[in-house]
Formats: C-alpha cells, sequence, structure tokens
C-alpha cells in the first residue's frame, strides 16, 4: 500500500502554484491508495483561499483523500468553512490499515489541543484496530522538531497524547505544522514529520517537499520526496546535516537523483 503526506500548502500570499502543480503531477505518476493532508490548506482561514485549496487538490488522482484542519485554517472562523469544503473522516480503513485523524486545530490559537475526551476516543479506538496497522495523523506536532527555532505551539497535551500512542502501539503518526521533515522513533512508533509541500516559509531544510510511505506486512518505510526533485530516506536526513540545510537543489547529488 502507497499512501502519500502533503503538508502546509498555506494557499494566499506564500503559496506556490507552480511547486505545488509540480507536487500533483509527481504524485499522481505514483497512483498513491491514499492522500493524507495534515493541515494549514490555507494561510488565513478565508473563503477564497479554501476556494483556491479546493481546486488545487481536486487535481489529485488517488482512491482516498484524508483532510486534517490546522491551525490557520481556523483563524477568522475559518473552522466553519473547512468543512464546507473538505470531508473530515476520523477513521479510515484501507485493507489492513486504518488511519485515525485527530483534531489539534483551535480557533485562533497557534498551538494545539487534543483535548482529554478526544484522546480517551484515541486509546479505544486504536485498541479496536489492534490487529491493523495503525497510523495516527494530526496537524500539530507532538515533539519538538530541531532547527525550528523557539517552540510554543507544540500541542500542549502533548505528553498524554504520546503516551496514548506508545501504549496502544501505534505504528506511525503523521505531523505538519513546522515546515520541516523530521523523524521521530519512540518505542515502537514512528512519527514522521512533514516538510511544506508549496508554502515559500521553511525552516531549516529550505526545499518543498512531502513524504512518501510504504506499508507492506504491517512494515512501513517512509521517505522524504524533494518536490522537482528526487528522494532522501530519514536516516539520512537526521545524520546529514548539510542536506538538512540545503538551500539549492543541485548542491547534493541525492536530492536530484
Amino acid at each position: 500500500m502507497l499512501i502519500v503526506q502533503i503538508s502546509d500548502m498555506h494557499c494566499g500570499p506564500m503559496f506556490n502554484q507552480q511547486m505545488f502543480r509540480t507536487a500533483i503531477k509527481e504524485i499522481n505518476a505514483m497512483s498513491p491508495d491514499a492522500v493524507v493532508v495534515t493541515g494549514d490548506l490555507t494561510e488565513d482561514g478565508i473563503q477564497s483561499q479554501f476556494k483556491q485549496a479546493a481546486k488545487e487538490l481536486k487535481q489529485l488522482k488517488t482512491k482516498k483523500i484524508i483532510y486534517v484542519s490546522g491551525n490557520h485554517d481556523y483563524r477568522a472562523t475559518g473552522y466553519l468553512l473547512f468543512r464546507q469544503y473538505f470531508p473530515f473522516n476520523q477513521v479510515t480503513e484501507l485493507d489492513n490499515t486504518v488511519i485515525i485523524v485527530l483534531s489539534s486545530a483551535r480557533p485562533d490559537r497557534d498551538d494545539g489541543e487534543v483535548g482529554h475526551r478526544q484522546n480517551l476516543w484515541l486509546e479505544n479506538t486504536l485498541k479496536k484496530y489492534k490487529n491493523h496497522t495503525k497510523i495516527v495523523a494530526l496537524h500539530h506536532h507532538i515533539i519538538p522538531v530541531p532547527d525550528t527555532g523557539a517552540d510554543p505551539v507544540t500541542i500542549i497535551d502533548a505528553g498524554d497524547v504520546l503516551r496514548s500512542l506508545t501504549k496502544t502501539k501505534a505504528n506511525l503518526v503523521l505531523c505538519g505544522h513546522r515546515h520541516r521533515p523530521w523523524k521521530w522513533q519512540i518505542e515502537k512508533t514512528q512519527v514522521i514529520h512533514a516538510g511544506s509541500v508549496s508554502c515559500e516559509r521553511l525552516r531549516g531544510f529550505f526545499l518543498n517537499s512531502y513524504n512518501v510511505i510504504e506499508v507492506k506486512n504491517k512494515k512501513i518505510n517512509a521517505k522524504l520526496k524533494i518536490v522537482g526533485g528526487g528522494y532522501v530516506d530519514f536516516n539520512d536526513i537526521i545524520k546529514h546535516r548539510e542536506i538538512l540545510q540545503a538551500s539549492d537543489i543541485t548542491q547534493h547529488k541525492s536530492l536530484t537523483q
């Protein structure tokens, strides 16, 4: 099974349409089983930006698109508009894989919160799917990301959520928000952070990117895909700082192959 994660489009003043459409062309060529969009589809949560995001995302050719709201989408009462344009399904079953969505965005707040009731629901749902490959998607990061500056905008109940994820042996967590690709391994749970697919505001890794995840026999292999470039293994990203700080794709052969 092939799953693609894109994040932080930011339709608005910093949206790079050419970059996004290049990514769409690449993704469609992969014929993924699902695309997970982990939030911040808009910059300001206003209707014109939601319309633009919906128009751009309609170009995706995949069996299933899973939408997650971000903090920028909930600005200016954008929380009233999000579900008009993008369906919200908290549980999606794909063969022996389940993708569970958490809502961490709150109106006019940059930080996130899962909340006690949703966290209990998460635990119970993960237990229900104990024999599946379990993927959890949310916008905010539950673990701080290196090279992103001061970080007051994680979810405020990150400890509780992380305990629930490891307790129930979630296989993979997909996060966005910081515009910086990274990977953590916490016990048996992989936590993958996405960069931005099309926003000009980047941190630490100055190339637009998205994540490509292969699930096979309950094993998960996630790689970073540079928009218009090559694949980078997350382990290489962690080990080689010169790749992390790349601002010119031609500097590194691994990014163009």
